[in-house]
């Protein structure tokens, strides 16, 4: 379900959220807005590019193969694929980088294949759907104390800096200078050593639970290690393309739940949950939280049913 914690890449944009209406989908009962019309077939592939093919079987994997356990067939997964705009040039390839980082693996029945997911995928999709279904939902209250780490180096390059920062930043660390990492949360602390010590970056790294002192202020430490308002810009536009949206059909409905979660599974890799003391007034990200959870409940049930009529018929 979290495409950078399986490749340390960055989540990329996912599509905005233009429902294609599919043939016989049985009708959901509700009002039906004005949906723009979708880009044609061309133009939509050219945008979902090997990465975001990947990045959206993901998010399938994780919101409908996971919590069945059971195998899928190749054209079913492939017909879904197709309902979020993806060609079935780009969701076999999606397929095979997947099975090829050993998240997935297929087994042949006569001219066909079904996959499941590995022991290594269920685990990585689990803990990512942990966090992700659960994000947002409490804002805990602040003893004010800061995990503050120091870490020397790293000396093993670009990648080994780039999983370190996508770790601890899913982590809810922020850098507030090189090398310098700090989280208002002191129940991180075992996570982020957890981290240091998978990287071989324990035995050069060291940490620290403090408070803040006189001198400065807390919102300095905030504008320099995040910037809160960029995410709450994105907070914005999730709030704009799903408060509205009312899907018309089952086959509308997996796409407006498969763009829900996609998008909103994002949004652990940049706000990093700080605590109300330190947040801005009318923070819109308690609002996209609770959007999030109402729109997932709602959606669910008709995404989950036309998911298995795709992929049993």
């Amino acid at each position: 379900m979290v495409d950078a914690m399986a490749s340390g890449s960055e989540p990329g944009s996912p599509p905005r959220p233009v429902l294609p209406s599919g043939p016989g989908d049985p009708p959901v009962p509700g009002r039906r807005l004005s949906l723009p019309p979708p880009a044609p077939p061309q133009a939509r592939r050219r945008s979902l590019g090997a990465h975001s093919a990947r990045s959206l079987l993901l998010t399938v994997l994780g919101e409908y193969v996971l919590p069945g356990g059971e195998p899928v067939w190749t054209a079913g997964l492939i017909a879904v694929m197709a309902e979020l705009g993806v060609g079935e040039k780009a969701a076999r390839q999606a397929l095979g980088r997947t099975a090829a980082e050993g998240w997935i693996v297929s087994r042949r029945d006569g001219r066909h294949a079904r996959w499941r997911l590995t022991d290594s995928g269920r685990r990585l999709l689990a803990d990512g759907a942990s966090r992700i279904y659960s994000f947002g939902r409490e804002r805990r209250d602040w003893d004010g104390r800061w995990v503050v780490l120091l870490v020397s180096g790293p000396h093993g390059g670009r990648e080994l800096r780039r999983q370190l920062g996508t770790r601890l930043t899913w982590a809810g660390f922020g850098e507030l200078l090189s090398g310098a990492w700090v989280c208002p949360d002191a129940r991180r602390e075992p996570e982020a050593a957890a981290i240091l010590a998978e990287l071989g970056l324990a035995s050069t790294s060291m940490s620290f639970l403090a408070s803040f002192g006189a001198i400065g202020s807390q919102s300095d430490i905030i504008g320099l290690a995040w910037d809160l308002p960029a995410v709450e810009a994105r907070y914005k536009e999730f709030i704009d393309s799903f408060a509205a949206l009312e899907p018309a059909t089952h086959g509308e409905t997996l796409v407006a739940q498969t763009l829900l979660v996609h998008e909103w599974r994002s949004f652990p890799f940049i706000d990093p949950q700080l605590p109300h003391d330190l947040l801005p007034p009318g923070w819109l990200g308690t609002q996209a939280a609770a959007l999030f959870r109402a729109r997932h409940d709602r959606w669910q049930p008709g995404a989950h049913r036309h998911f298995l009529q795709l992929c049993t018929s």
